[in-house]
């Protein structure tokens, strides 16, 4: 049995599960500034993204940066843990298994079309589920969902408990510049084991995982309208510039290039 959804005093409004008849539920959420959501899992498959600042969502291997319209897709009984980045509204959009338009064994981050914004918004304001148009804005975000572009915005997160402190706190302050040596002595770890536990675990040297989450941080900072200058300063980098170059490599775009899409 998946562990009980939490009950949140600020979350005032009704969230219904999916069902048969009613296999999208769309859920209006509006949470304090970085409040923290423990643990939990569901029956059925989530979408869910923010309209408004940014979430950090962490399974037991890997952790989510999703900023504005973007999504992450959590499949039904996935434990995960939610940190709201600042003031937060979002949708959630619950999805019955039978339904389920993406992959039941794995997260995901996707893009959130117009079309899937709109009709998430019409479906939250829809009187009754037996209004006959439902039907066929569910069907029609149901495929929106199927296509939805998928986007590179996971982090692996490691099993070793020094590597995890390590990688916690830098989800914790991505701009943190101290070397592999200085973490080794804070987590109470060789850098030579930690240089190796990076390999096992999660497949890539330590400067590719810390690049990682600095651009899953920049996609949220960019999509909240901060400058290039702010955003490469908040995360340690010398110039815009060479914020913008990094960007670029991993993207294939200029960090405005793709906002602006």
């Amino acid at each position: 049995m998946p562990a009980a959804q939490p009950r949140l005093p600020y979350d005032p409004w009704p969230r219904r599960p999916p069902s048969a008849a009613e296999p999208v539920t769309v859920n209006l959420r509006k949470a304090p500034a970085d409040v923290e959501i423990p643990w939990h899992s569901h029956d059925w498959a989530q979408l869910a993204y923010p309209i408004a600042g940014t979430i950090r969502l962490a399974t037991a291997d890997m952790a989510w940066i999703v900023p504005p319209l973007r999504a992450i897709w959590i499949p039904p009984q996935v434990a995960h843990t939610v940190v709201m980045l600042g003031q937060v509204e979002l949708r959630t959009l619950y999805v019955d298994t039978a339904a389920a338009p993406l992959p039941l064994d794995s997260c995901r981050v996707v893009e959130i079309s117009d079309v899937m914004r709109a009709l998430s918004e019409a479906l939250a304001a829809s009187p009754a589920p037996a209004d006959p148009r439902r039907g066929l804005m569910t069907a029609l975000l149901v495929e929106e969902m199927r296509q939805a572009k998928p986007l590179s915005l996971g982090l692996p997160l490691p099993r070793d408990r020094r590597l995890m402190a390590l990688c916690q706190a830098l989800l914790d302050q991505p701009a943190a510049d101290l070397s592999l040596e200085a973490w080794a002595a804070r987590v109470g770890a060789s850098s030579r084991t930690l240089a190796r536990l990076f390999q096992k675990e999660l497949a890539m040297p330590f400067g590719a995982w810390r690049q990682q989450l600095r651009l899953s941080r920049a996609a949220a900072l960019v999509a909240q309208g901060r400058s290039l200058g702010a955003v490469a300063a908040e995360l340690g980098y010398a110039s815009p510039s060479a914020f913008s170059a990094m960007f670029k490599r991993a993207f294939g775009q200029s960090p405005r290039q793709f906002f602006r899409q």
